[in-house]
């Protein structure tokens, strides 16, 4: 069938979406609009670029929903306490003598718990930064920590962007997630040592008043704060383990109850799923906004000529899966709306030309953490804000962050060189 629209024009519907994002344009309304208007310059009819709109956003209404209900694990987690003392037991654990360490896998394993990575390093943040200022470490190396464990853990976690991909790409969650288990413990090893090295950086002190100590007052225990997340991790495991599919719209509520059960809060089980709602709201409009942008750019000769421009320089077809994810997400400053838009787009291009739906999914979703942190979107500031971080400040980070997505889609990417699967 031949393609409704030009590749220049999905370029263009790309460049008026990020200019759109970038001079604070709300980032859905930057998606749609920009979709509609590389749709018109990219075949003139208004009437296709419409539908292809449409059909592009209607199609994130399964990864949306499942998206939806993640909210319920995600506000449990977070306000029964669970995420915080997860966070409070592994840096005891590892003691101030690996500080660096219990920082980066504190964040990690709550973002793999289902907790959003923002929330995740906001969650972190107060007791990283008592113990940076109680050790001396540098602002640049706890936050460094904090936001890499974090991307090593977003690649292993039920968030949206894991949920979105999954879906897009018609594999089983917990396959793609455990496609990624190598590249997550890789991008947590270089995060550690980019950030041990930079917290003995001098002059960059965490100073008394940007210490924040607000803890909440009764914390529960590790193991029911834990337990939340364990199940979820077997009820997805059942389909590999025992042929039984239970679905992620019905696994990560069931994970978020047994937290509010488990800590002994469940009164407050409909107040936490109401906050986890107000938190994924804002995401799921956002999947479907990328969804939009998507259906322009699979329905344009981009992908065939990409293709053929990969042919030209003898680069193998899987190499569009780590370099989709990276450019998308670059240019959405989003991990959900990267993999969205990579994914819907170039899907069907990966699978059809022989790549493993699991493999294309990991390297994407992999390169999807590279360069999600852009000034342009909101994680940046999210993260600059809470360890009180200047722009300028905040942007110096970027090219470490951008290491350690590097590590983990460079090992994603190369696992399937190997093993070809």
């Amino acid at each position: 069938m031949e393609a409704d629209f030009s590749t220049c024009g999905a370029l263009m519907a790309l460049l008026f979406a990020i200019v759109g994002i970038v001079f604070k344009v709300p980032t859905p309304y930057s998606l749609i609009f920009g979709a509609i208007a590389g749709g018109l310059l990219g075949s003139g009819n208004l009437d296709a670029t419409i539908k292809a709109v449409t059909n592009g956003a209607s199609s994130m209404t399964s990864p949306a929903l499942r998206i939806f209900t993640s909210g319920i694990l995600a506000g449990s987690l977070v306000k029964t306490g669970a995420a915080e003392k997860i966070a409070e037991t592994i840096i005891a654990i590892f003691r101030e003598k690996r500080a660096v360490l219990a920082i980066c896998l504190a964040s990690a394993v709550i973002c793999a718990a289902g907790v959003f990575i923002d929330v995740a390093v906001i969650t972190v943040a107060p007791i990283a930064l008592a113990i940076g200022q109680k050790l001396n470490l540098s602002k640049a190396g706890v936050t460094i920590a904090m936001i890499g464990g974090g991307k090593a853990g977003n690649i292993v976690s039920p968030n949206p962007n894991t949920i979105s991909t999954a879906d897009i790409f018609g594999v089983d969650l917990t396959s793609l997630i455990a496609r990624n288990i190598v590249p997550a413990i890789l991008a947590l090893t270089v995060a550690v040592f980019i950030a041990s090295i930079l917290s003995k950086r001098q002059g960059d002190d965490i100073s008394e008043n940007e210490k924040t100590t607000e803890t909440s007052a009764q914390l529960p225990s590790f193991f029911a704060s834990i337990l939340g997340p364990i199940v979820i991790l077997v009820l997805l495991a059942m389909r590999p383990l025992a042929g039984v599919k239970i679905d992620p719209i019905l696994a990560l509520p069931i994970g978020g109850l047994v937290c509010a059960l488990a800590t002994g809060k469940a009164r407050n089980f409909l107040e936490y799923s109401e906050f986890g709602l107000n938190k994924v709201v804002g995401v799921s409009i956002l999947l479907i906004s990328a969804g939009a942008i998507a259906g322009i750019i699979s329905e344009s000769t981009l992908k065939e000529d990409v293709t053929t421009l990969l042919t030209r320089l003898n680069a193998p077809t899987f190499a569009l899966a780590p370099i989709a994810g990276v450019f998308f997400s670059a240019a959405t400053a989003s991990t959900t709306a990267g993999c969205t838009v990579g994914s819907g787009a170039f899907a069907s291009t990966l699978v059809h030309g022989g790549v493993p739906a699991v493999a294309a999914g990991a390297m994407l979703h992999a390169g999807a953490i590279t360069l999600d942190s852009l000034p342009h979107g909101s994680f940046f500031h999210a993260t600059g804000g809470v360890v009180r971080m200047s722009f300028v400040q905040r942007a110096k980070l970027i090219p470490y962050e951008a290491a350690i997505g590097f590590a983990a889609v460079a090992s994603s990417t190369a696992i399937y060189m190997i093993f070809g699967k």
